[in-house]
């Protein structure tokens, strides 16, 4: 594959659509929860419940991608996404409109979440094996590593044009806050019908295989495992207490739910500490939530190719980084300062987890590297499920508590991985 054909770039905008759109919706949540009167706690409910269908759901839809064909798996996961949006929509409108109390609109919206998070998960599989049936193996981990750049633009993207998403009254009906998930309900339409006419399986294409992503989220850019799931050949399995791999793990899920408690408790401080009105606090979010997407992209696309940093490096270095950036953020009383310290721990974050996914595969041998890709896959899932609610009920006790929580758990995992993370010889 010289340059992306027409298959590989509709690929790529059914992955971008997917990231973008949930993350436009992740990113007005909190505005939406307090204009509803809803508790904080059931905010992060929303989102908790919709990564754990995910995590559940990924898995079965892979296992079967092959059996039922990979192009029903596209459409069944584009289907999924536009009818979660449109439920989405329904019900906010509703609670913004009065029509529903705003607790019985949330319950409806939680629901229509966990449509997107048991039924979206059946695209990104597919996909992988759509675009590695139709490369060479000296191609595919090019062509795969593109495709999943589109989750992580997809997490700039969402947040970036959701603030501009809000509209104001349509005849008699106030549309407000609900306009991302109409909005991504119509992108997910158009892209669905597009998949339905323009995406065929070639009887020439080789068979390929997918492998399971991590839910698409705020903060949760691509650490390269799931390319190589997709990748590995199958072989020996690896459980994640293996020796040689406990430690990587083990940093991996306790930064990831780091970032996770931090990242979905942001929008409420944002509201809080600049004393904002839940719809004036959208585009400062939006910035704020662009500003830490774009630092860790650039760190996984510029910084780590440029500087040539071993795994342990780059968990350390990340880690420091990270640690400052939470404890910068628990301080921060001003947009300029939230922003900041937000892009610094996004950077620390955006070190580590390439760096734990590096360090778990060249601990392991060649006929390991889908087992344990596979696993750093499922811990970078996990974190999405408590970590949000974790955040979220920190916050509701202290302001600052998610944050200086995070920074500590970060110093105290510098210290586990400067102890157990020895330089090796690949790794001096």
């Amino acid at each position: 594959m010289a340059r992306p054909d027409r298959t590989f770039t509709l690929m790529f905008v059914v992955m971008l659509t997917i990231a973008a759109g949930n993350t436009a919706l992740q990113s007005v949540l909190p505005a939406l929860g307090r204009s509803l009167g809803v508790a904080d706690a059931a905010v992060a409910a929303a989102f908790s419940v919709s990564a754990l269908m995910w995590v559940i759901a990924a898995p079965f839809w892979a296992n079967r991608s092959e059996r039922y064909g990979h192009r029903r798996m596209v459409l069944l996961g584009m289907a999924g996404f536009t009818l979660s949006q449109l439920g989405c929509g329904l019900f906010l409108l509703a609670g913004i409109n009065g029509w529903l109390s705003g607790a019985a609109a949330f319950g409806a919206f939680v629901v229509a979440r966990m449509i997107y998070g048991s039924f979206g998960a059946a695209a990104p599989p597919a996909v992988q094996a759509i675009v590695a049936g139709r490369t060479s193996r000296e191609e595919r981990t090019r062509a795969l590593a593109l495709l999943a750049s589109a989750f992580g633009l997809g997490t700039i993207l969402g947040p970036a044009l959701a603030p501009y998403l809000v509209v104001g009254h349509v005849g008699r009906i106030n549309v407000g806050l609900s306009g991302p998930a109409f909005f991504a309900l119509v992108l997910g339409a158009v892209v669905l019908l597009l998949v339905a006419r323009m995406l065929h399986n070639p009887a020439a294409a080789a068979p390929g295989q997918g492998a399971v992503s991590a839910y698409p989220s705020i903060g949760g850019q691509s650490s390269g495992a799931s390319v190589t799931a997709a990748t590995a050949e199958r072989g020996e399995t690896v459980t994640f207490l293996d020796q040689r791999i406990r430690a990587w793990v083990l940093i991996g899920l306790v930064m990831g739910h780091a970032q996770a408690m931090t990242g979905q408790a942001i929008g409420f401080l944002i509201i809080d500490r600049l004393a904002l009105a839940p719809a004036a606090a959208l585009e400062p979010t939006g910035l704020v939530l662009m500003m830490g997407a774009g630092a860790a992209l650039l760190v996984q696309w510029g910084l780590i190719p440029l500087l040539d940093l071993r795994p342990r490096t780059l968990t350390i270095v990340g880690l420091v980084l990270a640690a400052v950036g939470c404890a910068a953020i628990a301080l921060a009383d001003s947009l300029y300062g939230i922003a900041t310290a937000y892009a610094l721990s996004a950077m620390g974050f955006g070190f580590v987890r390439p760096g734990y996914t590096a360090g778990a595969s060249l601990a392991v041998g060649q006929a390991a590297q889908g087992s344990v890709a596979g696993k750093i896959t499922s811990v970078n899932g996990a974190s999405f499920v408590l970590g949000p609610s974790i955040g979220v009920a920190l916050y509701g006790m202290a302001q600052p508590l998610p944050y200086l929580t995070a920074a500590a758990a970060l110093l105290v995992l510098l210290v586990y991985a400067l102890l157990s993370l020895r330089p090796s010889a690949r790794d001096p």
